[in-house]
């Protein structure tokens, strides 16, 4: 079955940057685009980036030029560098199998906690 296992989540003071990585198993992930998503405290999930099968990539407005996701095929891993971070970056990161379209509802990890505060 579908595993995905995110980690690198922590706390940072404003400005700083986090490394996440999202360990995929259980399906042909050269196959599959990636994407991650956040949600932050009461509110609804957002998505934030997505990386295709020929690494194409896309982010949303609020973290352009800021973050980075990459994945690694043969290590079944997707990556999202995130720097100059922001309060306003606050959320439970997921990883998510799928493109943009899918960030709702495709199957996702248990989610990694990123804080940033000063």
């Amino acid at each position: 079955q579908v595993q995905l296992v995110e980690s690198g989540g922590g706390s940072v003071q404003p400005g700083g940057s986090l490394r996440l990585s999202c360990a995929a198993s259980g399906f042909s992930f050269r196959s599959d685009a990636m994407s991650w998503a956040r949600q932050a405290p009461g509110k609804g999930l957002e998505w934030v980036s997505s990386v295709g099968t020929e690494m194409s990539t896309a982010y949303a407005d609020s973290v352009k030029g800021r973050f980075t996701i990459s994945r690694v095929n043969a290590e079944n891993t997707v990556y999202l560098q995130m720097n100059s971070l922001k309060p306003e970056d606050t959320a439970v990161y997921y990883c998510v199998k799928g493109g943009k379209m899918y960030y709702t509802r495709g199957p996702r990890g248990q989610g990694t906690q990123v804080t940033v505060s000063s």
